[in-house]
């Protein structure tokens, strides 16, 4: 099946089926939460594969497991090497091969250590991060990661056919069984390398659906960088609020181009957040300064 065939069924899909959670913990049995439940609102989320009636693609959730106020939520997009792996095992990669499930964790017990950073945090930054938990505990994010075809960001049509998915199907199902807030300035975008390109081009044309984008690592070149600037500035031309976030790390390959793409934002009067972490552009990275980044930014963003 080709990417173009894969992306029209995604379109295809007005409906889907409920599928029962599996829990991310070593617990077997987690019961489907209601759209508000009176539980314990912290500790391992709880991990929902869903399925869509006829369109062979998945998508991982992360949910806390009980809530009695509703959260915000993230779409969180892997990267190539997930896209490779196909829908299945592509869908798990924030949960699993990204340690996501454990950084979700993690936030409800500060403090974070270096270990749980995999050594890459300065300790000005770490004491930052716990900090900011010990004065503000951990309130909850749903995050929803689904699969990300290997998309050729060369063709307009493709990233516009999954940004749809993302806000016609996707997000709806969410909305309808996870007790998450509705709107723009509680969803967020975000992702890694692929997904990070991805996340930048989908949340930037879909202002009225993203409240907050981010990006880590994102796989762009020289040549995107035109487009990005005037999608940005579309962007907060419809939505004056609209919050946006660059990443990069010391030995990304990605970094110099990132580097020029926040300078263009602000050279356009794109006002944004940049960070620069230790680290490569590899898991290590992600499981570790990059899952942290994308929670503790989007916790602060959205409402």
């Amino acid at each position: 099946m080709t990417r173009r065939e894969l992306l029209v069924y995604l379109l295809a899909a007005s409906c889907s089926r409920t599928d029962k959670p599996r829990d991310a913990s070593p617990s077997p049995t987690v019961p489907p939460p209601p759209a508000v439940a009176a539980l314990p609102s912290c500790g391992s989320p709880a991990l929902y594969e869903w399925t869509f009636d006829g369109v062979p693609i998945r998508a991982a959730v992360l949910a806390p497991v009980g809530r009695n106020t509703r959260v915000p939520v993230v779409v969180a997009l892997h990267g190539r090497g997930e896209a490779l792996k196909g829908p299945e095992r592509g869908a798990l990669g924030w949960p699993n091969d990204y340690a996501l499930t454990r950084a979700l964790t993690r936030v409800c017990a500060p403090p974070l250590t270096v270990e749980d950073f995999e050594g890459l945090v300065t300790a000005d930054h770490l004491a930052e991060i716990n900090r900011e938990l010990a004065q503000t505990p951990w309130e909850g994010l749903v995050v929803a990661c689904p699969y990300l075809p290997d998309l050729d960001l060369r063709r307009d049509a493709e990233v516009a056919d999954y940004g749809r998915f993302v806000a016609k199907v996707l997000l709806p199902r969410v909305a309808r069984e996870l007790p998450v807030i509705v709107g723009p300035s509680a969803t967020g975008i975000d992702g890694v390398s692929l997904g990070g390109a991805v996340a930048l081009r989908v949340g930037l044309r879909s202002p009225e659906t993203f409240g907050a984008v981010g990006a880590l690592q994102p796989a762009i070149d020289d040549a995107h960088i035109g487009e990005l600037v005037e999608l940005a500035r579309a962007a907060r031309a419809k939505m004056p609020k609209l919050a946006l976030r660059l990443t990069t790390s010391t030995d990304d390959v990605y970094r110099d181009v990132t580097r020029a793409l926040s300078s263009a934002w602000k050279a356009a009067g794109v006002t944004h957040d940049f960070a620069e972490l230790p680290g490569p552009h590899d898991y290590r990275f992600n499981r570790g300064a990059g899952a942290y980044e994308m929670l503790m930014w989007h916790r602060r963003t959205l409402a």
